[in-house]
């Protein structure tokens, strides 16, 4: 069987991402690795084991791959990766309340209720919760 292990996310600053990602998303440190002149290996996820086997590492988002990709999923308002919530409405309150800046706050989308915020470090994020 193959399972998913680790998925990334391209972002401006990892020292920065790696706070937003914890201090105000709930996510904890997984790994957090300086491999020197300034670089850091940093992956976080789900917080008391949710999924101990899943990984999201912050990657630099500078270079001629990585730029353009962003650039054109931040313009369309493309999100470039979906979290999945219990209860959304509860986590737009929470989120907005620490400051996050939402494009759009929960509402129906097909099967799901959907919510996309800005994670400050240049990706737009977006949180769902199947519908009842």
């Amino acid at each position: 069987m193959i399972k998913v292990a680790m998925t990334g996310v391209y972002v401006d600053d990892v020292a920065r991402a790696h706070t937003f990602y914890t201090d105000v998303l709930g996510f904890e440190t997984r790994l957090h690795m300086d491999l020197g002149d300034g670089t850091l290996f940093v992956t976080v996820g789900a917080p008391q084991g949710a999924q101990p086997d899943l990984q999201l590492l912050l990657e630099p988002g500078e270079g001629p791959v990585a730029e353009p990709y962003r650039r054109a999923l931040y313009g369309a308002g493309l999100p470039c990766i979906v979290f999945s919530v219990d209860d959304i409405r509860a986590e737009y309150e929470r989120l907005r309340g620490l400051g996050v800046r939402f494009t759009h706050p929960p509402r129906e989308q097909g099967p799901v209720l959907a919510a996309v915020f800005d994670d400050t470090v240049g990706n737009l994020v977006q949180l769902v919760q199947p519908k009842e």
